[in-house]
């Protein structure tokens, strides 16, 4: 499946705010966002001048700023959607949920990676078991109860000891449940969309999809 191998800045500049999708870099690093708050590309500046958008505009960009945060190509993104719109309740929280219990966004919240991007490669690498299991599929969904480590052999790799000793660490969910020193974490309930980042506008997506 292809999967975007570019500079990351690029997409902040495009969505016109920090994803942080290069981790602790992004805290330590000059963005360019910060020098070049326009789109990328030859027509960016002109983009930038641009009062007004389109409500498909709109709803495309907040669709496209979802999957960029997560780190999913547009055959996940929307199986996900479609995941999220035949079960219980609203959709739009449904598929946040979803996107949060995935098992290498988990070992982000965790501490053990210091990007999605890392710890996709950490669960693609068999570094992480689920209740004692390798578990090497990234999109694996988390339940209640389940509990996530780092395989034995793995628990001294430079980049997860870097990633739990980073100062710009993010702050554990209350949803979950860390032994830094013996790399175990645990998913003590679903998580909520109060516990979700409050910027995502989620009905954009659901009105753009249902379109």
């Amino acid at each position: 499946m292809a999967r975007y191998t570019g500079p990351v800045c690029k997409l902040c500049r495009r969505e016109g705010q920090k994803l942080f999708l290069k981790g602790q870099k992004c805290y330590t690093d000059k963005c360019p966002i910060d020098r070049r708050a326009y789109p990328p590309g030859q027509h960016g500046p002109a983009q930038a001048r641009r009062r007004k958008q389109s409500d498909y505009a709109v709803q495309l960009r907040e669709k496209q700023k979802v999957k960029r945060i997560y780190g999913l190509a547009e055959r996940q993104f929307r199986s996900l959607f479609e995941y999220a719109n035949h079960i219980p309740g609203v959709t739009g929280d449904n598929l946040l949920v979803a996107l949060e219990s995935r098992l290498d966004n988990i070992v982000f919240r965790m501490g053990f990676a210091q990007s999605r991007n890392q710890a996709r490669q950490l669960v693609r690498h068999r570094h992480v078991e689920v209740n004692g299991g390798v578990v090497d599929v990234p999109s694996f969904r988390v339940s209640q109860g389940d509990e996530i480590s780092v395989k034995a052999k793995s628990k001294k790799l430079v980049a997860i000891e870097s990633a739990l000793e980073a100062r710009t660490r993010p702050k554990l969910p209350e949803w979950l449940a860390l032994d830094d020193k013996q790399r175990v974490g645990r998913m003590v309930r679903a998580p909520m969309r109060t516990d979700i980042d409050s910027s995502i506008q989620e009905q954009l997506i659901v009105e753009l999809y249902s379109k």
